[in-house]
């Protein structure tokens, strides 16, 4: 997996996938061969019910963040998380308060 140089994530503390539902052995496999084609992801561990993705970077490039919200959208996963990787550059589009992820991002 492609290591992003500018902006390491310092604290690495990782993005935590609890409790997934996977709808069948071939739904499993989809869900990791996607976040394996993610690039900002840098290791996946897991523990008990818990998957762990660890990015690589708080700064991520627009496709990367699209797709961790399509992920996470299908599989449910809490998407309050992402709110970290929002900044100056990708807020007029993940910032908008009509997308479908917004509220579930942003809101309390």
């Amino acid at each position: 997996m492609k290591r992003i140089k500018n902006g390491l994530n310092k604290n690495k503390k990782p993005i935590i996938c609890k409790s997934v539902l996977f709808y069948s052995q071939k739904d499993e496999a989809a869900f990791f061969e996607w976040i394996k084609k993610i690039d900002c992801i840098d290791n996946i561990s897991g523990a008990g019910n818990e998957l762990y993705l660890h990015v690589a970077s708080v700064i991520l490039h627009d496709y990367d963040l699209r797709e961790l919200v399509a992920l996470f959208k299908r599989y449910n996963i809490n998407m309050k998380q992402l709110k970290i990787f929002l900044n100056e550059d990708n807020k007029k589009w993940f910032q908008n308060k009509t997308a479908y992820w917004y509220k579930k991002v942003f809101q309390v």
